[in-house]
């Protein structure tokens, strides 16, 4: 299991714990549904849980079906094709609204150049194949 230092703070934890679940329904809806994509939001809840719930991370990892997602990405086997596609047009069709809606240079130069290091960056990730679901 990775090591993460846990979320100590009342507020916080509270929070990022919910935004573990949160990211759990929709990871698992992504698995029906083609508009949403799984694996980032596994990955998030993975994510909140490791700082929040150990419980919670294990559960998740070892859990039969989506502890797969987690785990491939951990492994360094990457991410399936759809939930690059999905990501990247996700962060950029957020990145668009936010600079058409701030009225500030800095966000206009700053966010692209986070969403192409991003995009980089999820690009070289290795693209998963997954065996078909029996």
């Amino acid at each position: 299991m990775a090591e993460r230092k846990a979320i100590r703070n009342p507020l916080l934890r509270p929070l990022i714990f919910a935004c573990g679940w949160l990211s759990v329904v929709l990871g698992v809806l992504g698995i029906f549904l083609p508009v949403l994509p799984t694996t980032p939001f596994l990955l998030l809840a993975a994510a909140c849980f490791l700082r929040t719930s150990p419980r919670f991370y294990h559960w998740l990892i070892h859990h039969p079906r989506l502890g797969k997602y987690v785990i491939y990405y951990l492994d360094g086997k990457g991410i399936p094709r759809k939930a690059k596609i999905y990501t990247l047009t996700t962060l950029w069709l957020t990145m668009l609204i936010t600079v058409v809606l701030v009225d500030s240079t800095v966000v206009r130069i700053i966010l692209p150049l986070i969403g192409l290091s991003v995009t980089v960056y999820i690009l070289r990730l290795p693209t998963l194949v997954l065996p078909p679901e029996k």
